[in-house]
């Protein structure tokens, strides 16, 4: 029984450091690249739609994306959508294709951007640790019923602390390679 918990700790774990991986490629580094925008939401026919459902985005080189729009009606919308982000970017429209050029980060944006990726870190973190209290608490109450022996419990409890121990250690290490990323100029 105790496996079956470890088995489900460890799952959500790894689920929680590939969320974090998902949320901190969408945070703008000097470089170009299209999960930028994969975000942003355009108005097409009356639904709110992913920019790669309407155009192809793709990086023309390593601080520029490019996106060639399917119908011509829909770049002024996705010109619009991307100025009106977060992001404080400016796209240059060319006929069928949008050229958006990656500014140059500045100290003090950079600065921004690792304390963001810090405290993304950090929610992973606590993610992780809920993950630990809920499975201590599954393991304790099969002890409570008897459905689980002492030394078994206390082994479990040990290979989940172990567990969190990897995880934590995995999101340090995501982290600081970010971090790394992002203060390169």
């Amino acid at each position: 029984m105790s496996k079956v918990i470890l088995k489900d700790a460890e799952s959500r774990m790894k689920k929680s450091t590939e969320a974090l991986i998902t949320e901190l490629a969408k945070i703008r580094t000097g470089r170009a690249n299209t999960v930028l925008l994969d975000h942003l939401r355009v108005d097409y026919y009356g639904n709110p739609t992913p920019i790669n459902q309407v155009a192809t985005v793709a990086v023309s080189d390593a601080r520029t994306l490019s996106i060639t729009v399917w119908e011509k009606s829909m770049i002024p919308v996705i010109d619009k959508a991307i100025r009106e982000s977060d992001l404080g970017l400016n796209p240059v429209t060319a006929g069928e294709t949008i050229r958006i050029p990656m500014p140059a980060l500045t100290e003090e944006r950079r600065r921004e951007m690792t304390k963001l990726v810090r405290a993304e870190g950090e929610q992973s973190k606590v993610a992780i640790r809920n993950i630990r209290r809920d499975s201590n608490h599954h393991l304790k109450d099969l002890l409570k019923k008897k459905e689980l022996a002492e030394d078994e419990e206390k082994r479990a409890l040990d290979e989940v602390q172990k567990l969190t121990d990897q995880y934590v250690k995995e999101i340090d290490d995501i982290i600081a390679e970010k971090e790394k990323e992002i203060m390169e100029i």
